[in-house]
């Protein structure tokens, strides 16, 4: 599962997560146990229709399972809202009745006897599904859990398709067919799924045969026959193309998108046949399941989703050529995915207490493949923006193991995958590359079908390292927080050493054991001293014939911390001309913005785009840009990655200076849409008729930040013709940052035009988007609302203002 958090998108570009509702703190005395194994899954056996019009599922279902351990003569199955018509117990190809309860959650069955372990039984269920009357809470990972989803199921509304799909994860499986709905079940399964013979279908495993039917419709017959968790189950029906790519091994790689999207579906999802050769090689564990499908959904209600041999993608995924030329936005969430069929689906975490074993390697996936692919900077840069992302959650107070939470969709959070992520890569520096990808190998491979916990993974580490790694797990694993380090460095000439005192000044009484690489520069080498910090308070002696030119203390940026340093302005610029890490050179630069320095400058040049974009950014900042302009002028000449190349436009747009003109008209038309965006913004700083009319050119092929930018000059120049371009980039929009800044605009937008039932429709538009959003995260984003609608209702008078209080209800 990709994280997605919905519920900070209206307020910040800075990537939170939704906290747990601290009102009701009785949960702090609940210990979430692994659940009880009473009986094991052995096969799940499902034929199914559907029900448009109802949003239904009409299913039967055969349950093979066995006591775990201990004789029993009933079994308890999860099955959330179902009318249920029958169970049985199979007597070969009889039916035998059995008494039961349905508690509206829960079957609870009197089975035909007392059952030994291992004594396999098959209960048969006939019943109906009714996912839209399902009320559950959804994450910050996922905005809602009704399990079973019918899109657009009528046909209504003609600009979206018709679709179904599942999302199991957490455990909504059992809203669509019962089940033993826990992590540390294991079942295969064979799936016959009834549709109009004009879709196709996606599921686990194989597709094995299709039936026409007289009806116009069609059986398809899909089979799973290696083990895998309920919560992984997956159905997916639609009108979609489906794009073979290369396979793998002979084993299908495939991708299922709308058909007007099968055109970009290889540049979207092309390195697909690459990462899974790759991740095979790095783990030591050959991709272990028999095909690889990606499936694009609609209105989907996360980011993305690891079925077993089967993700399910939010339709942000889908990018056109224009969008493509900025790079993949998507390719992170792609390998993050795929490194799940591993982490989560080969071994499958035990509990959610222990969504690490998930999460966090899927996390850490996206490291790896940028590290493989593009390069260490671009890995780094990834490493930077996740451990940033987690020390602005404000979750240092949570354990990464964590066996008491309000509700298990709150481990789905910045502590599971971005700290997680930055967990792996400590450990990963600190044990060696080779040692690190041995213990993962052993890990799956002791553990594959099964699940997992962290003190297995532990166990292998230590089985490959020979090693005692309890003080690592129990600090990072089983502890919470993260040290916050200050660090002061002096030499003293007479003795020759040089003093480095680290203070630990994280809150509380915990003291965090690391190891650190302190490296000493002079003017012609680096020598590096490896220590142990193991105090609050800690100094350290480093021999060294001169003083050097620079200390530098973690020295290849591997630790998850703050640091604050006392390092002079010649030592940054030394940081940053001598230490190639991309944090490193990242701080300096931070450094130079902060304290107005001409070595700023130094990033302009730099052989990484992600540290060029990040120093244009820091100048376009500075209230005084005027000494840089003429190298940016000149480099945008050159530039050849274009996010960096809108950066550099950017400064000259707040320039608002006539002399760029040409600049600005021949990049408006550029392919990359950040470009043309930032062009356009160039040009309406200078020409606002000229910038209107290129915008009225592109609106018909404009998306990402082009969208935006030609927002912002209809928004200055635009009048009511503009208005079904304003509407239309806000309705069926999916939760996006890009969608909520179109949803402003079009507020915005309402306040400027005179006719009423123009706007009317603009505030039912606001309604709409805003009635996606899911419940639990509504008090956090009413603010937000309230503010957009305001100024449209003291603008157009009483009648408006009563609609929008109305509509918004």
């Amino acid at each position: 599962m990709k994280l997605i958090a919905l519920c900070t998108l209206l307020c910040s570009t800075i990537l939170t997560y939704a906290q747990p509702n601290t009102k009701d703190t009785a949960w702090k005395n609940l210990y979430r146990a692994t659940p009880t194994r009473v009986h094991d899954l052995i096969h799940t056996k499902l034929e199914c229709s559907f029900d448009y019009a109802k949003a239904q599922l009409i299913g039967k279902v055969w349950i093979t399972a066995t006591p775990h351990f201990y004789t029993t003569d009933s079994l308890v199955l999860d099955a959330k809202g179902m009318d249920i018509s029958d169970i049985a117990i199979m007597k070969g190809a009889t039916k035998v009745k059995l008494n039961y309860t349905n508690t509206g959650m829960e079957l609870k069955i009197k089975l035909d006897k007392a059952y030994k372990a291992n004594e396999k039984y098959t209960v048969y269920i006939s019943y109906i599904a009714k996912p839209n009357e399902i009320t559950a809470k959804g994450s910050s990972a996922i905005s809602d859990a009704k399990g079973l989803y019918f899109i657009n199921n009528t046909g209504a509304d003609k600009d979206k398709p018709v679709q179904i799909w599942t999302q199991g994860e957490t455990e909504a499986t059992s809203v669509w067919v019962p089940t033993l709905d826990k992590t540390n079940q294991k079942s295969t399964s064979e799936f016959y799924l009834t549709v109009p013979s004009k879709y196709v279908t996606l599921s686990n495993g194989l597709l094995k045969s299709q039936k026409t039917n007289a009806n116009n419709t069609r059986t398809d017959y899909w089979v799973m026959d290696l083990p895998h968790a309920p919560y992984l189950f997956f159905i997916g029906v639609g009108d979609f193309a489906i794009i073979k790519d290369t396979p793998y091994k002979g084993k299908e790689v495939s991708y299922y998108v709308e058909k007007d999207q099968a055109k970009y579906a290889k540049q979207v999802f092309g390195n697909t046949p690459e990462m899974i050769k790759f991740f095979s090689q790095k783990l030591g564990v050959d991709f272990p399941w028999q095909k690889y499908a990606q499936m694009v959904g609609r209105d989907y209600v996360s980011g993305a989703m690891e079925n077993t041999t089967a993700t399910l993608h939010q339709e942000n995924a889908y990018q056109n050529t224009r969008e493509l030329a900025d790079g993949n936005a998507w390719e992170e969430t792609i390998a993050h995915e795929l490194f799940h069929q591993w982490f989560g689906d080969l071994v499958t975490a035990e509990s959610w207490s222990n969504l690490t074993v998930n999460e966090s390697f899927a996390n850490y996936s996206e490291y790896l493949w940028n590290e493989y692919k593009y390069g260490k900077d671009e890995a780094d840069n990834t490493n930077t923006r996740d451990m940033l992302g987690y020390i602005s959650s404000g979750s240092a107070s949570k354990d990464l193991v964590r066996f008491k939470y309000a509700d298990k969709e709150d481990m789905f959070d910045a502590v599971s995958y971005n700290k997680g992520g930055r967990i792996l890569h400590m450990l990963r520096n600190y044990v060696g590359d080779e040692a690190f990808f041995k213990s993962l190998q052993n890990y799956l491979t002791t553990n594959k079908f099964k699940a997992g916990e962290a003190h297995q993974l532990r166990l292998s580490f230590e089985e490959v390292t020979g090693m005692d790694l309890s003080w690592f797990f129990n600090q990072w694993y089983f502890g919470n927080g993260h040290p916050k380090l200050e660090i002061s460095t002096a030499y003293d000439a007479a003795t020759q050493l040089v003093m480095v005192a680290i203070s630990q000044t994280q809150k509380g009484d915990k003291t965090f054991r690391l190891p650190l690489n302190i490296d000493l520069y002079n003017t012609t080498n680096k020598l590096r001293n490896t220590l142990w910090l193991d105090k609050k308070v800690d100094t350290f002696y480093i021999p060294s014939a001169t003083k050097p030119i620079l200390v530098d203390v973690d020295g290849d940026r591997i630790l998850l911390t703050e640091k604050k340093e006392n390092k002079t302005n010649d030592e940054y610029v030394v940081q940053y001309k001598r230490n190639p890490n991309y944090a490193a050179k990242r701080e300096a630069l931070e450094y130079f913005a902060k304290n107005k320095m001409p070595e700023i400058s130094l990033g302009m040049q730099d052989k990484y785009a992600g540290l060029r974009r990040y120093t244009y950014e820091k100048i376009a900042a500075l209230a005084d840009r005027s000494s840089y302009i003429a190298d940016v002028t000149k480099n945008i000449q050159n530039e050849k990655d274009n996010r960096t190349l809108a950066a550099a436009i950017k400064i000259l747009a707040k320039e608002k200076n006539a002399a760029y003109k040409s600049i600005f008209q021949k990049n408006t038309n550029a392919v990359s849409y950040s470009v043309a965006g930032a062009a356009l913004e160039g040009l309406a700083s200078i020409d606002l008729d000229a910038a209107y009319t290129a915008a009225q050119a592109q609106k018909a092929d404009a998306g990402g930040a082009l969208n935006a930018s030609i927002g912002k000059v209809i928004l200055e120049k635009g009048n009511e013709a503009d208005f079904e371009y304003m509407v239309n980039k806000v309705k069926n929009a999916p939760l996006s940052q890009s969608s909520f800044g179109a949803l402003g605009n079009l507020a915005m937008y309402l306040t400027k035009i005179t006719n009423l039932t123009k706007v009317k429709q603009g505030i039912d538009c606001i309604a709409a988007f805003k009635a996606k959003i899911p419940a639990e995260f509504l008090p956090m984003v009413a603010s937000q609302f309230t503010k957009m609608t305001e100024p449209i209702g003291k603008t157009h008078g009483e009648e408006i203002s009563k609609y929008i209080i109305e509509k918004m209800k």
